[in-house]
């Protein structure tokens, strides 16, 4: 397994955003229980958000955000990025896989 940022952009004004939050954050936990996600937050400003990820690669983790809410519904565009970690401090080492 690879590890990997899922950077969401939106696209949409934030009350088109909200409207899909509950949809959105109810996928999250799904992603999570399944063992694809490993943690989640807005930017700051709220610009969009930060999934962690874990996948067998780039290819199916971009498929899987494609299934995201706010992709489907048109709010947020997705980017992402794989990653190979140098070092993990031990409160974060299950992002190692």
């Amino acid at each position: 397994m690879a590890s990997f940022i899922v950077s969401l952009t939106y696209t949409a004004p934030i009350d088109k955003v909200d409207a899909l939050l509950e949809d959105h954050v109810a996928w999250l936990r799904e992603q999570h229980a399944a063992g694809h996600l490993l943690g989640w937050g807005r930017k700051v400003p709220r610009e969009g958000g930060i999934l962690l990820a874990k996948g067998e690669s780039r290819d199916a983790v971009a498929a899987l955000a494609a299934q995201d809410p706010f992709v489907v519904g048109g709010v947020a565009e997705i980017e992402v990025i794989e990653w190979a970690h140098g070092f993990l401090d031990d409160s974060i080492a299950g992002l190692a896989g």
